[in-house]
């Protein structure tokens, strides 16, 4: 019987529980209107019943009555209706809001209190995108830095170290006897092709031909690395780009290798295209490929880093399909007017 009593009250506990739960959930607009709706009820029963003009209710009387509920109850609901409507609105904003994409604002519109609110919710927004622009300034700017000091240590250590072994074997293969000659030879390959990816991964993560030869130069040397094993990469610089900033210049190089990278690994394609060229305000960059497309897969890390560089420059990133098929990345990077 204990358990039963316990099973009982935790029972109409969870009913209490959900009964107010469901009254919480009741909007705001059906409250207010509720509660006009059965002030006015009351009133036009009451005259209606007891507190009339005349008795029995004529017919006329009552239909004004009656008509004279329908119009306040329809101006009630219009008034709240268009009263809350910027409410509405900005719960939709505020479910659809993404900081990678900023710009897009709910009107300032409604009573004072709602135009209040909307404000203050446009201001926040404001503050956030500052301070994660700033914030995603500050980690990409110490990623870079990371990947120099890494480049430098493997082209500086372990570049020296491999070419120390290549020395080493060579000084072997010379004095081995004619059957290990081979074995030695094919560990010298090895040796090699792993000075070789080390390299690569150098070259890649800190990119001296941009810093050296400039945006054009390494866009080329970018096409050229990645045509290989299957993909063909066409390029297209024009050499009337107006001037940009270094931060810029770096934006545009690395949203270039992530959309390759991508392209390599995910897209599928044997062709890929990298364009650059100037456009009214500023530059754009166009990475196309003839892959699988987008699809409905989220977006991974690859692509929101992307966004973020985009957003450091002022930068509008765009990614959809291709004309044919396949992807298109834009990246159009504004150059103020002075500098075009």
């Amino acid at each position: 019987m204990p358990y039963a009593k316990a099973a009982s009250d935790a029972k109409g506990g969870l009913y209490a529980k959900a009964g107010r739960s469901g009254s919480r959930n009741v909007s705001l607009f059906w409250r207010i209107f509720s509660l006009n709706a059965a002030g006015l009820i009351v009133a036009t029963a009451l005259l209606l019943g007891p507190v009339t003009v005349s008795t029995p209710v004529l017919a006329g009387e009552a239909l004004v009555l009656l008509g004279g509920l329908a119009v306040l109850l329809a101006g009630n609901a219009l008034v709240l209706r268009f009263g809350l409507g910027p409410l509405q609105r900005l719960d939709r904003a505020m479910a659809t809001v993404d900081l990678l994409r900023p710009g897009s604002r709910p009107v300032v519109a409604g009573p004072a209190e709602t135009a209040g609110l909307i404000t203050t919710y446009n201001a926040m927004l404001d503050r956030l995108e500052a301070e994660r622009a700033a914030g995603a300034a500050r980690a990409l700017s110490a990623q870079e830095s990371e990947r120099h000091r890494i480049a430098r240590e493997l082209h500086d250590e372990v570049g020296q170290t491999l070419t120390a072994v290549l020395l080493q074997l060579k000084r072997v293969a010379d004095r081995a006897p004619q059957d290990l000659r081979e074995e030695v030879g094919q560990a010298q390959e090895a040796t090699r092709a792993g000075l070789d990816e080390i390299r690569r991964i150098a070259r890649r993560l800190r990119p001296g031909v941009l810093e050296e030869l400039g945006l054009a130069s390494a866009l080329r040397s970018l096409a050229a690395e990645f045509t290989t094993h299957g993909l063909t990469v066409r390029h297209h610089v024009t050499g009337d780009l107006p001037a940009l900033t270094p931060e810029s210049e770096l934006v545009v190089y690395r949203v270039a290798q992530e959309g390759l990278t991508n392209t390599a690994r995910h897209a599928g394609a044997d062709r890929a295209e990298l364009r650059l060229r100037p456009v009214p305000g500023g530059a754009e960059l166009l990475v196309r490929d003839n892959g699988t497309g987008l699809g409905d897969a989220p977006e991974g890390a690859g692509i929101t880093g992307m966004r973020e560089r985009a957003l450091l420059i002022g930068a509008s990133l765009t990614l959809e399909p291709a004309p044919d098929r396949g992807t298109d990345v834009r990246l159009r990077v504004p150059v103020p007017e002075g500098a075009r």
